[in-house]
């Protein structure tokens, strides 16, 4: 007799060795596996390249000692069976050196997201991606969210949520909490929206 289960039965190593042949063969092509699911995840716009740059310039100001890691696949969720890659993630700069394509999320301070325009971007970045990097244990989520002109910020991991998420429209500060200890000013923001 064969005992269903909700969980689906790829193994991560699976998934691992799909993900490696698609990004080969298909330019472009990033594959994340959360929550057992497959997704593919959109490749960034202008506007969405120019929010990480301006990111990426507000931690090298403030935080020189660490690295927003652009594109960076990592291992996610409880017992590390998910794989996840966020827009950018804040860790030491050499966090990752010699590690592979899924790297151990340890180090890694935030991770941040910025929207995209596809149908699933709101159940993936509002509701699969803030469990996901709570269950991993990332200190910090960073949403930036182009179609609500919003940022929200994710802080103190509680098993699978956040215990404190505060979210304000571009335009006003937003302070990044330790261990990053960061305040933006997100004023920027309104000139790379739709």
């Amino acid at each position: 007799m064969t005992v269903m289960t909700d969980r689906p039965h790829m193994l991560t190593e699976d998934f691992e060795a799909v993900a490696h042949i698609a990004a080969r063969e298909r330019v472009g092509t990033r594959l994340e596996f959360i929550d057992g699911v497959i997704r593919s995840k959109a490749m960034p716009d202008g506007d969405h390249q120019m929010i990480i740059q301006w990111l990426t310039r507000m931690c090298m100001q403030h935080r020189p000692e660490l690295w927003l890691h652009g594109g960076q696949g990592i291992k996610a969720q409880e017992y590390r069976e998910g794989r996840a890659i966020p827009d950018a993630v804040l860790a030491p700069s050499e966090a990752f050196v010699g590690q592979g394509d899924w790297v151990d999320p340890g180090p890694i301070l935030m991770a941040v997201e910025v929207t995209s325009w596809d149908s699933d971007t709101h159940r993936r970045d509002h509701v699969e991606k803030p469990r996901a990097y709570a269950e991993t244990g990332i200190p910090v989520y960073l949403l930036i969210d182009r179609a609500t002109c919003e940022i929200s910020v994710y802080s103190e991991p509680e098993g699978r949520r956040y215990a404190t998420v505060r979210t304000v429209p571009y335009g006003k500060d937003v302070e990044l909490p330790e261990p990053i200890g960061i305040s933006l000013q997100t004023e920027v923001l309104k000139d790379w929206v739709r």
